[in-house]
């Protein structure tokens, strides 16, 4: 394969392209070595960013449909970043499932978490395509999620509605939503984020990328300016600022801070966006204080 034919993988212009090519990059992904190999480039890239604290995804839901052995993924991956602790970069995980794969497929996904047993796992969450299946299947794994101990996140309202988002709050006690931009489509849940603190976990360039920002706004010529996080902000909604996948949008955190300066943010307001993402991290509070 060319680097120009790589290169034509990484370019697509809504939601299900980037499902298939995230599909085809992590089929590479085969030995616990790889998933190593990968945590390693991630650490020495956050690094750069001067990154201190991270809470990465960990798609354990694509692993065990692929008949791989998360817990032996996960060792080794333990292993690859833990010497990033003495370079001042803390790692802690969240442990996915795919939507899509089914209620059964995410409570395997929680199981796999308490098999790990492990502090560093911090949350258990579901991302994918959405609209695939109803939002009360999950109630289950995520009720068992937290009966171990597990924070509890959604990806919702990203391609579907404000509904989507309503729902896993109150079906599924989310802690935190991935994405979240159809709030802007409904005040009364605009208030709901505010009052309860629940945080939008924003991810502006993946928004842009995928097509969702546009789907939202219904406005195909949709630039990063246009993207809702400063109504948001202003309305007292929690932000937590996000890459989604870095290496698949071509973006890093600094990137995305650039992103929202871009729609108008003063100083000021980027430096609470900051504090934000600490003080809903799922890390204990003494590490919150600490990093």
């Amino acid at each position: 394969m060319t680097e120009e034919e790589v290169r034509q993988r990484y370019s697509y212009r809504d939601f299900s392209g980037f499902i298939e090519a995230f599909k085809w990059v992590t089929s590479f992904l085969r030995e616990p070595q790889d998933y190593a190999l990968i945590a390693r480039d991630l650490a020495e890239h956050l690094l750069t960013q001067n990154v201190v604290y991270t809470e990465v995804t960990l798609s354990i839901g694509v692993m065990l449909l692929r008949k791989k052995q998360p817990e032996a993924n996960f060792e080794a991956i333990l292993r690859a970043t833990e010497s990033f602790e003495s370079r001042g970069l803390r790692f802690r995980w969240i442990f996915d499932a795919a939507r899509q794969f089914g209620a059964a497929a995410a409570m395997e996904v929680v199981e796999s978490a308490q098999r790990c047993n492990s502090k560093d796992i911090v949350a258990f969450g579901t991302g994918g395509d959405e609209l695939s299946i109803p939002t009360e299947a999950f109630r289950p794994a995520y009720e068992k999620a937290a009966e171990i101990g597990l924070h509890r996140l959604m990806h919702a309202g990203e391609v579907g509605g404000p509904e989507k988002i309503r729902e896993a709050i109150e079906l599924l006690g989310a802690e935190r939503i991935g994405h979240g931009i159809a709030a802007i489509h409904d005040p009364d849940l605009m208030n709901l984020l505010a009052e309860r603190g629940i945080a939008l976990e924003v991810c502006p360039g993946s928004n842009l990328k995928t097509g969702a920002l546009a789907l939202q706004l219904g406005n195909e010529e949709v630039r990063i300016e246009n993207h809702p996080l400063p109504k948001f902000l202003r309305r007292g909604i929690p932000i937590v600022l996000s890459t989604d996948d870095p290496a698949m949008f071509h973006t890093t955190l600094l990137t995305e801070y650039e992103n929202v300066a871009r729609m108008g943010l003063q100083e000021d307001e980027l430096g609470h966006i900051v504090e934000m993402g600490f003080q809903h991290a799922f890390s204990p509070a003494g590490e919150k204080r600490s990093a």
